[in-house]
């Protein structure tokens, strides 16, 4: 027994010593690599471009580039090979250059690789909160890691960290939850999945966003002030960032918002003093859109911002506003250094100089049957039963008929939401999907019909399953009260309408909810017989069916507390919503079985 033990702790040893070997391998070809490079070379590093902008191609050797990204716009071909094909030739570009530096290539994969239509879609991660699961947010992270790479990338903008305060913000549904703890759990979990071992080919590079304070803006605004006080902002946003750092991710963006009126891509204090020095996070922050031209040019490279999105027309203006700010001394080439050798060092990990193409072999996971497997897995798990009067649910298979109601039940892309194919979603069907229509139909045995604006007047069914929520939205179109939109904390009038056309004849009525985030439905749950909070489930739509007939029991809890009256959200409580004065209908956690 003592030479096992031995044994085992020279083992531990060892492992540890080669670990910091090639830690300490990487550093030194960081080093070596930085002296050779001329300041124009320091600053392409720093610059990240679209694919699809004019010039491109000669940008990313004539300015080296060192990143890509895949945003709203033309895609790099139709297929997954197009797409790697696309990427293949730009990394081509890039090691032609002087000292041949790998570009890496990001995307948001937020709920799978959902850029790329017949990609797995997940639900959105308010549904994956909703499930509790850690080990199965680290398989959709996994999962998602695949299909990305299998479409030519290697760094995905997620998971989404922020800790949501208000219903009102058009960004709720990218968060877990409104609870830090839940929060933390699965943020360690999706940073696992997502990294895995850096250096392989079916992993990623992560990035926990947005750092910090985005989801707790007054009144939700999407890049509104966050006047959270410095130990609420400790206590409840930085402990997910905390995690993200411990699980070694390798990118954190920063967020739109303003704390003290200072905007955070230029709050030195937050990114370089409290994430880089205070967490020793050693990785790259990265800005999110066009952020050198909107918050303060040099300002953000000093404050701590490491990777700039150099867009719409913010190239020659970052690369040449940040070349002079070296010349007259308000930007240090400390600073220069530093942000390259945090983007060298991830570039190393990733194995991008021995590795730097994707394999076309995965190409034949995307949208498998086990990757899907794993996303209904997913979507029966975050469902939450609200109500279920007189035991309704679950369904008899064997019911002689069903009338399924509202355009929510027959439609991919409105059941998963933004960030769905594209930027804003969806509201057309997508390759690869099975809607919940499909499913319900798929296993009944009896008839099933459907109503999709209820005028069918089917008021011979013995059951009505009524699908209603939000329109898809994404950033701050989401926002409630946005000029740019008409959402509501409430379902449209029509939507209400669908519920009372049949509730109204006496046909019991189930409530299924497709929304990012709670709405206030108390009246609505009052009047239907059972009620089910779906979330925004993605491209596996079937598993609400295997719920409601019963082949699965619900298990979701209420990732966040459920709103009881629009009142509620007025202002007479302060800028955010929950304080200990506000009676949530349903309180987190809450979550009912059969």
């Amino acid at each position: 027994m003592y030479i096992i033990c031995c044994l085992s702790l020279i083992g531990i040893i060892a492992n540890g010593k080669m670990k910091k070997s090639k830690e300490a391998q990487i550093e030194q070809k960081v080093d070596s690599l930085l002296k050779l490079m001329t300041l124009e070379e320091k600053i392409g590093q720093m610059s990240q471009i679209r694919h699809f902008e004019e010039a491109a191609d000669e940008h990313i050797t004539s300015k080296f580039i060192g990143s890509v990204i895949h945003t709203q716009g033309p895609n790099p071909g139709k297929t997954a090979l197009d797409w790697q094909k696309r990427f293949v030739e730009l990394q081509k570009k890039a090691l032609s250059t002087r000292l041949g530096i790998p570009l890496l290539f990001a995307v948001d994969a937020v709920h799978g690789q959902n850029t790329f239509e017949g990609a797995t879609i997940f639900p959105h991660n308010i549904g994956l909160g909703a499930t509790g699961n850690e080990k199965l947010v680290e398989e959709i992270a996994k999962i998602t890691a695949i299909e990305s790479q299998a479409t030519g990338f290697n760094w995905v903008f997620s998971p989404c960290i922020a800790i949501p305060f208000n219903e009102k913000w058009g960004r709720v549904y990218e968060a877990f939850s409104e609870s830090t703890e839940l929060t933390e759990k699965l943020t360690k979990a999706a940073v696992k999945g997502l990294q895995g071992n850096l250096a392989d080919a079916t992993t990623v590079m992560a990035t926990a966003k947005h750092f910090i304070g985005d989801g707790a803006t007054d009144f939700g605004v999407e890049g509104g002030e966050t006047s959270l006080s410095s130990v609420e902002i400790k206590e409840r946003l930085l402990a997910p960032y905390k995690v993200a750092v411990k699980e070694n991710v390798g990118a954190v963006m920063a967020s739109f918002n303003t704390i003290s009126g200072i905007s955070m891509h230029a709050h030195k204090a937050l990114i370089t003093d409290t994430l880089k020095v205070g967490m020793n996070f050693d990785g790259i922050v990265v800005s999110d859109w066009k952020a050198y031209s909107r918050f303060g040019e040099n300002d953000i490279v000093n404050a701590g911002i490491d990777v700039i999105m150099a867009v719409d027309g913010d190239l020659e203006l970052f690369q040449n506003g940040l070349k002079e700010g070296v010349k007259n001394n308000s930007v240090s080439m400390f600073r220069i250094d530093d942000a390259v050798r945090r983007i060298l060092r991830q570039k190393f990990k990733l194995g991008l100089f021995e590795n730097p193409f994707p394999d076309t072999t995965l190409v034949a996971k995307i949208g498998s049957k086990e990757h899907r497997k794993v996303a209904k897995q997913a979507v029966r798990e975050s469902l939450v039963l609200l109500k279920n009067k007189n035991a309704i649910l679950p369904l008899s298979k064997e019911t002689k008929k069903i009338v399924v109601v509202g355009e929510h039940a027959n439609s991919s892309g409105l059941q998963s939401g933004g960030w769905t194919v594209n930027w804003q979603g969806t509201q057309k069907n997508y390759k690869g999907a099975t809607t919940i229509l499909n499913g319900i139909k798929k296993l009944a045995k009896g008839t099933v019909v459907y109503d999709k604006d209820a005028t069918q007047n089917h008021f011979d069914a013995d059951v009505a399953i009524i699908v209603v929520g939000e329109n898809p939205y994404a950033e701050f179109f989401g926002d409630i009260g946005h000029e740019s939109n008409t959402l509501q904390l409430t379902l449209t009038e029509a939507h209400q309408k669908y519920l009372k056309t049949y509730q109204e004849k006496g046909i019991k009525t189930i409530v299924v909810l497709v929304s990012g985030r709670p709405l206030v439905v108390t009246k609505q749950i009052q009047n239907s017989d059972a009620f089910i909070a779906a979330w925004l489930v993605g491209s596996e739509g079937k598993g609400v069916a295997e719920v409601l007939f019963g082949e699965y029991n619900f298990s979701g809890k209420l990732p966040h507390s459920w709103p009881k009256s629009v009142e509620d959200f007025k202002g007479k409580y302060g800028p955010n919503f929950w304080d200990d004065s506000i009676k949530p209908l349903y309180p987190i956690g809450y979550g009912l079985k059969y």
